[in-house]
């Protein structure tokens, strides 16, 4: 009765060691939710300029303009040295570099958020950590206390079978020291 007590103590202090934290975030949803609309257009713009598709649609833009103005049926609007196409050029190579410089700020926000993210998660990781550490910690105490309470049942048994043992031994010894009961003569009975 008092050992089935005790293992309900032990489960009890054992679910007593739970634990809890709060959820993890999800980052990009976040950063997703607070973005403008300008912010995802210079975005999407800046993903268009970083690609094959920009690259190869502007120089076929550079090639047709300088075919146009070289070829000599054409009206020439830009001359020989292609001073309107350089000017085009260089401001739109300012627009898109503001641009870039932009798109590239808001992903170091975004990466910033995530260094927070991720620190608190390490905070959340260690915490955890030390919440096992110490149910394990626990653990070993009540196996401590199940192991010494196994070790002196143990001995009480050991001690209980070598007194039965020595109770044996000594009925034994006066089972022999006792005379033998006289031998009682045989009678038979005639069969008739």
């Amino acid at each position: 009765m008092a050992i089935g007590r005790e293992i309900e103590d032990i489960a009890r202090e054992l679910i007593r060691h739970q634990h809890d934290h709060p959820p993890v975030r999800d980052l990009n949803r976040e950063v997703d939710r607070k973005q403008t609309i300008a912010d995802r257009m210079g975005a999407d713009f800046a993903r268009l300029i970083g690609s094959w598709i920009f690259v190869l649609a502007q120089l076929g833009l550079m090639v047709v303009w300088v075919i146009l103005n070289a070829i000599a049926s054409f009206a020439h609007w830009d001359p020989a040295p292609f001073q309107l196409l350089n000017f085009v050029l260089s401001l739109e190579a300012t627009l898109w570099a503001s641009l870039v410089l932009m798109t590239l700020n808001r992903q170091s926000d975004r990466d910033r958020l995530r260094a927070q993210h991720d620190y608190e998660l390490d905070v959340k990781a260690e915490e955890e950590l030390k919440a096992l550490m110490n149910h394990l910690m626990h653990q070993d105490e009540i196996l401590l206390q199940i192991v010494n309470r196994l070790d002196r049942g143990d001995l009480e048994m050991k001690r209980v079978a070598r007194r039965l043992e020595e109770m044996v031994e000594a009925a034994k010894q006066a089972a022999a020291a006792r005379p033998a009961p006289a031998e009682r003569p045989q009678i038979s009975i005639p069969a008739p």
